[in-house]
């Protein structure tokens, strides 16, 4: 399996820790640290506008804001932009000093500090994407639902870690 954008270009994961062998998404308690909070980020900021569009308006102009297409950065501290103002971004980071804040929720502050002391891309500057389908988000699971994949994941555990479990497995019901 390989890495998988969801929602914006930008942030990738590991299909198999996002993904089941049934291709449905994991339940949340199945997914490593890390990724159930950029997951859980993510679903917060999709719909929110661009920064670098917010960042351009006035509060009365607020909905000439383009939804953001791409996130860039650490959760708490992400970039989210639009496509027109992607190639900023990228600019700054690979050409104007932004590489230094990589790893850091500082990232976000700087490059707004940048965009609004009118840095910007020159014309020429631009990045190449490379998409599939990113309109085909699946669904997450519902939580009351059973756990897809569950019984072939505890199969596969090692005996002490199904104990310590702490769970009788005559009471769950697989089917």
């Amino acid at each position: 399996m390989g890495k998988v954008s969801i929602g914006f270009r930008g942030w990738r994961f590991e299909e198999d820790e996002v993904f089941g062998s049934d291709g449905r998404v994991r339940p949340l308690d199945n997914m490593p640290e890390n990724t159930r909070t950029r997951i859980l980020r993510l679903s917060g900021l999709l719909g929110e506008p661009c920064d670098a569009c917010y960042l351009n308006y006035s509060a009365d102009e607020i909905e000439q804001c383009k939804p953001a297409q791409a996130i860039y950065g650490e959760p708490e501290g992400e970039v989210l932009l639009c496509n027109a103002h992607e190639a900023d971004f990228v600019y700054w980071f690979q050409e104007a000093g932004g590489r230094e804040f990589a790893g850091e929720t500082e990232l976000q502050d700087r490059f707004h500090e940048w965009f609004a002391d009118g840095g910007r891309a020159p014309e020429s500057f631009e990045v190449e994407h490379v998409e599939e389908d990113p309109d085909d988000v699946p669904e997450a699971p519902d939580a009351q639902a059973e756990i897809p994949g569950i019984e072939e994941e505890i199969e596969q555990m090692p005996e002490e870690e199904v104990e310590a479990l702490d769970v009788d497995l005559s009471d769950l019901d697989f089917d």
